[in-house]
């Protein structure tokens, strides 16, 4: 597997995304509010006996590394959608909150403050 498969953010968009309160050379013209994107994954017997056994070795678990690498480009992708319906061309502020969801999977949520944006 290649760096491609354990990467993660914006392909080519029109909807800026960033994790500053502002962009250089662009003023917010236009507040429109919180938006997120959100999915939840459940883990599969056979990724968590691999799991399992790569723990008595160490080392890091790439089959889960890159399901949860997939997982965050969801709820981003979501996130983007979100923004998009609602008239925004930026958001600022994106963070990612992963947490267990009632021991059966992780649930992952892209949020940011979806903007209007214009040049200065």
């Amino acid at each position: 597997m290649g760096i491609e498969d354990f990467g993660g953010g914006q392909s080519q968009s029109d909807v800026l995304v960033v994790t500053t309160n502002d962009v250089p050379g662009y003023r917010v013209d236009k507040v429109i509010g919180e938006v997120f994107g959100l999915t939840v994954r459940s883990r599969h017997v056979g990724s968590q006996i691999g799991a399992g056994l790569k723990s008595l070795i160490g080392g890091e678990l790439k089959g889960l590394t890159k399901t949860l690498v997939e997982t965050r480009n969801q709820a981003m992708e979501r996130l983007v959608e979100q923004a998009r319906a609602r008239g925004a061309n930026a958001v600022l502020m994106f963070r990612f909150d992963v947490t267990e969801a009632a021991d059966v999977g992780t649930e992952v949520c892209a949020y940011g403050t979806a903007v209007v944006i214009s040049q200065l």
